[in-house]
């Protein structure tokens, strides 16, 4: 027996909308009843965070561009092309496996330590990156990096890690010993705190990892977004020694689901 021809459209569709955004993709193969059904706004819509439209609509382009879609083309150009958001320091994007909402906070969006310093920090923009400026460090011997993002933005019910993306000059120095990274819900006991190499030197633990396009990053910790009401996460970077530090650019801040939907 078919069960296509057995269930009615709105049950295939529900089915469907109940397993994963892979797993839809994959049905679709199963007959042309479960294609349509794979495809449909129905299916796609469940698996579109609720408020996403509310997000984009920050980017009136994006918004133009993707109310000529369906809802899985934008679910799907959600994953593949971020979207700048607060002025081209901000970028969403979806997680192609869950649908979570993931963000990277520029490096404008961040509280640099002496920041708008031009003989500590230059601003400059590299073809590599998403963001328009990313933040180059000359030299500091007080290396601060610090930065929030409210619980609301991101998915609920959901695992984040979020990382530092970064890279080094032609000229480091500084950076062989630990930073201090540490992440947090703002004003709770418990922040999470640690100490990782961004250069280390034959050194084969908490080493950062190459992202494959043209950047590095180093998990700077995790956190669980329970309901969105927790308030602010909060993170920074340090290293507050007497060792100049020279030679890091920042391109920013990623948050990224770690469990599926």
């Amino acid at each position: 027996m078919d069960i296509t021809k057995v269930l009615p459209e709105e049950c295939l569709n529900l089915v469907i909308s109940l397993t994963s955004p892979r797993d839809a993709c994959r049905s679709s193969l199963v007959s042309h009843s479960f294609q349509l059904a794979a495809d449909s706004d129905a299916v796609w819509d469940r698996f579109l965070p609720s408020d996403w439209l509310q997000i984009v609509s920050d980017s009136s382009s994006s918004v133009q561009e993707l109310s000529s879609l369906s809802k899985k083309q934008i679910f799907l150009r959600l994953c593949g092309n971020p979207v700048l958001l607060n002025n081209g320091t901000l970028l969403f994007s979806l997680d192609k496996e869950s649908g979570k909402k993931q963000y990277v906070i520029g490096a404008r969006r961040l509280a640099i330590t002496w920041g708008d310093t031009p003989s500590y920090w230059n601003w400059k923009s590299l073809p590599e990156s998403r963001f328009s400026e990313v933040a180059k460090l000359k030299h500091v011997w007080w290396f601060e990096v610090k930065g929030k993002i409210e619980s609301k933005f991101l998915s609920s019910n959901t695992k984040y890690a979020a990382y530092l993306v970064f890279k080094f000059g032609n000229y480091t120095a500084g950076f062989e010993r630990t930073v201090e990274v540490s992440i947090g819900f703002e004003g709770m006991v418990g922040e999470q705190k640690r100490n990782v190499f961004l250069n280390p030197q034959d050194i084969t633990s908490h080493l950062p990892r190459d992202r494959g396009d043209g950047w590095m990053e180093i998990e700077i910790g995790r956190i669980f977004n329970e309901n969105g009401d927790d308030g602010n996460v909060v993170f920074y970077v340090q290293e507050l020694s007497a060792y100049v530090k020279r030679g890091l650019i920042i391109e920013g801040i990623e948050f990224r689901p770690e469990d599926g939907r």
